[in-house]
């Protein structure tokens, strides 16, 4: 038996590994799941200090990675419309596959600051105080400022991988550490 949890538990902790670029697989929950699987067996007993720990740990990443990319779009200057942009495009982005929630935050950021442009015509353009006289360069840059909360928007998203991915490396360490 002890055999089999391991080799399941190896299992979740790649398949872990890989959710965490494959959006459509719970990276962080799957790899806490083989650390648990191996806690289980008779050849290594984890601390419940230590399992807590870690579930408190996959708990944060997991919420963060929901608002980690609105946190990327605010901080490349989105206004509120992108960063609901971005998250609506998240959520719609989990109904068209693997794509849609990579996509799906960078197009969401740039349609809501787009409507946000087309609804406030008086907002602050490419951060100066004065409005554009030219129509066409306010599009412009509008679109620009929209692009650049979108490409926001995908940092965040990156940055939640490369989270994701560094804790899932370090309960595999921890998985082959014990093993060995």
């Amino acid at each position: 038996m002890d055999i089999f949890l391991i080799i399941l538990g190896a299992i979740c902790l790649l398949l872990g590994l890989i959710g965490c670029v494959a959006p459509v697989i719970p990276g962080v929950p799957l790899s806490y799941v083989g650390l648990l699987l191996l806690h289980f067996t008779d050849r290594v007993q984890f601390s419940w200090q230590f399992l807590t720990i870690w579930a408190v740990i996959v708990i944060v990443i997991q919420v963060l990675d929901y608002f980690i990319p609105a946190w990327g779009t605010k901080k490349f200057g989105g206004s509120k419309w992108g960063v609901w942009g971005s998250t609506i495009g998240l959520l719609l982005g989990f109904f068209m596959g693997p794509w849609g929630i990579i996509v799906g935050p960078f197009v969401g950021a740039v349609v809501g600051e787009l409507i946000y442009f087309n609804r406030h015509p008086q907002a602050i353009i490419s951060g100066s105080e004065q409005p554009a006289s030219n129509t066409q360069q306010a599009k412009n840059s509008n679109l620009t400022r929209a692009l650049r909360a979108g490409f926001g928007s995908f940092v965040g998203l990156l940055t939640g991988t490369i989270l994701k991915c560094i804790c899932c490396g370090m309960m595999i360490v921890y998985f082959v550490q014990e093993l060995l």
